[in-house]
């Protein structure tokens, strides 16, 4: 059966882009079955082009997945496969700065790419999280929800076009904001100095407890109060680490059930190590409970 043609771009400009961004959804926990795509190209703080389509991933539809997007199997009936749109992503990103919220999407395509038995896609990436923490350091969440909301964006979550649209914003915006132009975003700023975790209380509701954290530092106020409730805060999850707690108000959600220290923790508890992984609020409420 011959497939249909891909949906062209809405907007092709001749001149090149500074930037493009690009966001997918998927159906299910495999990170290949890209059901979603959007691309947006940025160039001297203004949208240059935009280009989105729905993709059979060939592979199931997960409620989880679904109830995040809104896409279900009859959605993407007839719609093009990864293959088939591979030369156009290709197009739009190879060889040029690519954004993405987070490494989701890069580690998706990636995956997609080795599925199809399609070549991997060259360009040099960019996380618009960093770009983000760096730019507004005093936000609680740098979610891209969250950001849209205080940056005044127009934003429908979740879905790939508005996403990239979003992220491409987000530079936009920090580069304005800040005054560092997008070649300096490239190269991360020399980390300071980690200072040392602090020392666990003598006594404590979590005395004896060796607990890694993910998305907060090893010495900010999750790691005090772990620490005055006499639990030791680890690097990483290691063999007697008993508990990993997601910092912040992340939740576990589908960024942070690819990150590597929570795939760390899960590969972990299949082993039989006893490990906890908890939300930062729900540890605080247990704690206030005494």
């Amino acid at each position: 059966m011959s497939l249909p043609p891909a949906a062209p771009p809405t907007a092709l400009a001749d001149d090149a882009p500074d930037f493009v961004v690009v966001d997918v959804e998927t159906a299910c926990s495999r990170i290949s079955s890209i059901c979603q795509i959007g691309i947006v190209g940025f160039r001297d703080g203004r949208e240059l082009f935009a280009y989105e389509t729905l993709i059979d991933p060939c592979d199931e539809f997960n409620g989880f997945n679904t109830r995040i997007h809104g896409i279900e199997a009859h959605h993407v009936a007839g719609q093009p496969v990864f293959g088939h749109v591979h030369s156009i992503i290709d197009g739009h990103l190879a060889g040029r700065t690519t954004v993405a919220h987070s490494s989701f999407d890069k580690g998706a395509l990636a995956a997609a790419c080795h599925v199809h038995a399609c070549a991997p896609i060259e360009t040099t990436w960019l996380d618009s999280v960093r770009v983000a923490r760096r730019a507004w350091p005093d936000l609680p969440s740098h979610k891209l929800n969250i950001l849209s909301r205080h940056l005044g964006l127009d934003h429908r979550h979740h879905d790939a076009l508005s996403d990239a649209r979003a992220a491409g914003w987000v530079v936009v915006k920090a580069i304005d904001h800040t005054g560092i132009p997008l070649a300096d975003w490239l190269t991360p700023p020399p980390r300071p100095k980690a200072r040392p975790a602090p020392k666990p209380a003598a006594d404590g509701p979590l005395r004896g407890a060796r607990i890694a954290i993910l998305g907060a530092s090893r010495d900010g106020p999750l790691a005090q109060a772990i620490a005055a409730a006499g639990g030791r805060v680890v690097a990483s999850v290691g063999a007697t680490t008993t508990m990993l707690v997601i910092g912040g108000d992340q939740t576990l959600g589908r960024y942070v059930r690819y990150d590597a220290l929570y795939l760390k923790a899960e590969a972990a508890r299949r082993g039989g190590q006893a490990i906890e992984i908890v939300e930062e609020r729900a540890l605080r409420e247990s704690l206030a409970r005494g």
